[in-house]
């Protein structure tokens, strides 16, 4: 028997004329991610796609753990086709499915009829395998309610597919689908699940990480470069923009009200941002800013920080509490790293009573002294890419 993969769209079935765009994006996604495992054919049909290595060595389970993690992908399992006829669907179903049905004490068949010309409905299918399987299997109990393992049978136009429990995919929309953005990226817990959010929703990215040495190691930036490979998992290819920032910081220390430091801060962060935004036709700035968690992060802090730009931002953790932060993060594998003691550029400097409501006439005239677009054009100019 030959096993394939069998991809469930997301929410991108809802589209309506637009839908092939949104299909051929997720192909081509699909095709990247599985460039370097051999040759595949790779088919849409009825929202669903149809995974066929075409090269006989090709691992067919390091295919299957690398599509798990692709957005606009609802659930995905690993199947078998035979030909469309009762008997050999049976037949099928008790080789293959063997090893599932002597773990399971309990089963039920679940049918489904996209080939309407099959003589069976789904019912009388389900009904038909259902019982041969239990002859064969007769220490698994039916139980329609509460099974411990649900055979799964397709009737399609082309074949009948037998599968069984699927794996849950990355849901969202296909990266690219919706843009691309900038994305503030810190060695914190916060910025990669902020990243990772936006990029299930269909959005191309480019991280953005400040780097202040001496203030901040080298070691530091490496556990940000290493959080961005993580990320790649979800994200894609990206390329790192490592932006110079200490003269920035000395400059604020040296010209600004202390309370005002962290604030006049994020100004530039966000000038910074819009700049490589606007050089990469990126639409939108996402950061991983949650209300009320940190000084810089009040209502009045944030419209400061806003206060210097065109572009919209996007804040996908803005309502979440920590302990969601930090699950998601658990889960896309990026909490280990987060939390390595390295330090970071928000921490550098910081006042030990910062303005917490600022009034934005305020803030713009505690940076009246600096020379902002000189500072913005050195820093940008400095920027070290770092392809992860």
């Amino acid at each position: 028997m030959e096993e394939i993969i069998l991809l469930k769209q997301g929410e991108m079935v809802l589209k309506g004329l637009n839908k092939h765009k949104f299909e051929q994006i997720l192909l081509n996604n699909i095709r990247y991610r599985l460039r370097d495992l051999g040759r595949f054919e790779i088919v849409s049909r009825q929202s669903v796609v149809y995974i066929k290595a075409l090269d006989p060595n090709t691992n067919i389970d390091d295919a299957f753990q690398r599509l798990k993690n692709v957005f606009g992908v609802i659930s995905l399992n690993k199947a078998v086709y035979c030909d469309k006829n009762k008997e050999t669907i049976a037949e099928t179903a008790i080789e293959y499915l063997k090893d599932d049905m002597k773990e399971a004490k309990s089963f039920k068949v679940e049918s489904k009829r996209g080939d309407k010309t099959f003589p069976l409905t789904s019912i009388e299918l389900s009904q038909y395998v259902g019982d041969i399987l239990s002859d064969n299997y007769p220490n698994v109990k039916v139980d329609m309610h509460t099974p411990d393992f649900i055979v799964n049978i397709e009737v399609r136009e082309n074949a009948a597919y037998i599968h069984g429990m699927p794996v849950k995919g990355a849901g969202g929309m296909p990266l690219g689908s919706n843009g691309k953005a900038v994305t503030l990226l810190s060695g914190g817990i916060d910025s990669p699940v902020s990243t990772y959010l936006i990029a299930k929703r269909g959005v191309k990215l480019i991280p953005i990480h400040f780097f202040s040495y001496p203030y901040t190691s080298n070691l530091a930036k490496q556990k940000v470069i290493e959080i961005g490979h993580i990320l790649t998992e979800y994200c894609g290819s990206m390329t790192l923009e490592v932006v110079p920032f200490t003269r920035i910081q000395e400059q604020i220390k040296a010209n600004c009200p202390f309370r005002y430091y962290t604030l006049v801060m994020r100004r530039f962060m966000m000038r910074i941002a819009e700049r490589i935004a606007s050089d990469n036709d990126c639409k939108a700035i996402v950061t991983g800013e949650n209300l009320g968690q940190v000084a810089s992060q009040t209502m009045e802090a944030m419209a400061s920080s806003q206060d210097v730009l065109k572009l919209p931002v996007l804040q996908p953790l803005v309502g979440l509490d920590k302990e969601e932060i930090v699950h998601l993060s658990r889960k896309i594998g990026t909490y280990e790293k987060s939390i390595e003691p390295y330090e970071d550029c928000c921490t550098v400097f910081t006042p030990k009573h910062p303005e917490t409501h600022p009034m934005i006439e305020d803030v713009r005239n505690a940076e009246s002294l600096l020379d902002t677009a000189r500072l913005v054009d050195e820093a940008v100019t400095g920027i070290e890419r770092i392809r992860l």
